[in-house]
Parts: C-alpha cells; sequence; structure tokens
C-alpha cells in the first residue's frame, strides 16, 4: 500500500505534495547558499515528489524568501510545477524591521496585504498557493483580518488561506468570517509530541474536513540528538518497527506514524539534505498497522492507552 502521493485541499483544485518542504533552516548555516546550490535542491525535491515548499516571512531573519526566491529563478522551472505556502503576522524585533520595538503579533488589513506583497516580490512569483496567519493574534479584529484574507484571495494573489498553531476556536472564528473555507491548520506534532491527539485539534480538522500540516514532525531533531528517557524510548520502538518490516530508517518510520492517521496528515521536513530526504519520502510506501502504531504511542508517552 501506498499513501496519495498529492492531497487535494479545496475545491477550487489546490493540492499540496504529501510530504512538504520547509525553508526554514534555509539561511542557518555559517556558509549561505547561493542561487545555484538553492536550484539543486529545488529540483531535488521535486524529482522526489516534494513540489510544496513551505515559508514565512520571518524565516531567517527575513532573509530566506529571497533566497530561496533566488534560487526558484535560477531553477527556471515552470511555476505551476510546485506550490508555495508562505506565514505572515509575526513581528520580529530585528535589524531588518527597525520599526519593531518588541516581538508581537499583526493581523491588520494593512500588515496582511504588505507582508504578501513582499513574500511575491522575494519569491518571484505572481501568486502565493496558501498563505498562513503563522499565530493567533489576541488583538486580531476576525472582521478585518478576514476582509484582508478575501481580498487577497480575489485579487488572485493568493489561491487559499489557512492558519498555523491556532485552537479549534481560534480557528473557528476566523472561519466564521470568511466566504470560503480555511485549508489547514498547520500544527507541531510528531512521535515526541503527540498533543494534537487529545487536544482536539485532529478531531476539529477531521470534523470540518481540513487536512493538517505539520511543523517539526521529527520533533525538531531531537529525536535524533536528544538524550532523555522518552527519547531512548520511542527510537526503540521505531528501530523495533523498522527491523519489523524490513529495515526502514527510523525517521521514515516516525513519518508513517504521521501519515497513518485518518485526519490524512501533511508533514512539513524539515531537512535540506537530499539522502534525509530520500530516506523520509519512502514512508508514503510504510503502512503501519494498528499495534505498530500504538507500540510506538506508548513509547512516547510511557504508558498503555487507558
Amino acid at each position: 500500500m501506498s499513501y496519495e502521493k498529492r492531497i487535494a485541499l479545496n475545491a477550487r483544485g489546490l493540492s499540496l505534495s504529501r510530504l512538504v518542504l520547509g525553508a526554514w533552516r534555509l539561511l542557518n548555516e555559517p556558509e549561505k547558499p547561493d542561487a545555484g546550490s538553492v536550484a539543486r535542491l529545488i529540483a531535488a525535491a521535486i524529482d522526489l515528489g516534494m513540489t510544496s515548499f513551505d515559508h514565512a516571512d520571518i524565516y531567517g531573519n527575513y532573509g530566506v524568501e529571497e533566497a530561496f526566491g533566488a534560487g526558484l529563478k535560477r531553477w527556471g522551472g515552470k511555476r505551476e510545477a510546485f506550490e508555495l505556502v508562505t506565514k505572515c503576522d509575526i513581528m520580529l524585533k530585528s535589524d531588518a524591521r527597525p520599526d519593531n520595538r518588541i516581538k508581537h503579533y499583526d493581523t491588520s488589513a494593512a500588515h496582511i496585504k504588505a507582508s504578501v506583497d513582499r513574500s511575491l516580490t522575494n519569491l518571484h512569483t505572481d501568486y502565493i498557493d496558501l498563505l498562513l496567519i503563522h499565530r493567533p493574534d489576541p488583538l486580531m479584529y476576525a472582521d478585518a483580518t478576514a476582509a484582508a484574507l478575501e481580498t487577497i484571495v480575489k485579487a488572485g494573489k493568493v489561491r487559499a488561506v489557512g492558519v498555523s498553531n491556532f485552537s479549534p476556536s481560534q480557528f473557528d472564528l476566523l472561519a466564521s468570517r470568511l466566504p470560503f473555507p480555511l485549508v489547514t491548520n498547520q500544527i507541531e506534532m510528531s512521535v515526541l509530541n503527540t498533543t494534537p491527539l487529545s487536544d482536539g485539534s485532529l478531531d476539529h480538522a477531521q470534523r470540518l474536513r481540513y487536512v493538517p500540516m505539520i511543523w517539526s514532525p521529527l520533533g525538531g531533531g531531537s529525536l535524533f540528538t536528544g538524550d532523555g528517557v522518552q527519547e531512548q524510548r520511542v527510537c526503540e520502538a521505531l528501530q523495533a518497527v523498522a527491523d519489523e518490516i524490513g529495515g526502514a530508517e527510523i525517521s521514515a518510520i516516525a513519518i508513517a506514524w504521521l501519515l497513518r492517521h485518518p485526519a490524512r496528515l501533511i508533514p512539513v521536513l524539515g531537512s535540506l539534505k537530499v539522502e534525509r530526504l530520500t530516506a523520509m519520502v519512502s514512508a508514503l510506501d510504510i503502512e503501519l498497522d494498528r499495534q505498530q502504531w500504538f507500540a510506538i504511542l506508548k513509547a512516547s508517552t510511557g504508558h498503555d492507552v487507558a
């Protein structure tokens, strides 16, 4: 059995690859990638079937979108061959944004429109496939935020909108003001962080039939670098399952554990190394049985289900 390689997000034809490449670490290394190396990464990801790329305006101290856009321009492929996801509303205290005196959120219409226009310029594109409100803003005026989102969709600048890190009630508030559905909530989840299984997030997604995106699906790398009791238990459980099915890498088993959930989760992979991405893409061909899935959950929580 293989999982579907793409998932439809709305009735207007927008779909994402089942595994998305997250670009947030693109500028993390001391030696910054040039346009050529980014272009090669884009080509390699697309060859692996990962046609969707996840961004936010703040990534890399507001620099990742521009660096990725230079790579897209160098790559030179057709725009319809890939999908761009980006986010806005987090305002960092940064030399790149000297007016920000403190980290805060901004879901005002003016900021959303300005951020989208900057993202379009940075990414060298005429439209964003999916725009997410990055964090819930306690000062969000839902009517004004929704009106801004409706305006940019009608203008053709954005194909669909969603949210990130929203609770079900926060999601419902914004959705209640929009004439079209929010298509995703990008939330944190992994074999080390199973909170969405019990906090209502995934129940909400299934009830409303939207597809959650998952950030930090390998626990931010702590699955491999952490030396805590939980990490050790989970790694042992993942390895046991890998041995049972014929020796897959444990990163693929961890991703397959997410894919097994009926909410049809879309993991956002943070590695920029092609060999690691190749290993994780193999998760699309791994279906854990029910007891394997629960064995990994037990390792994460430290106890049997009730």
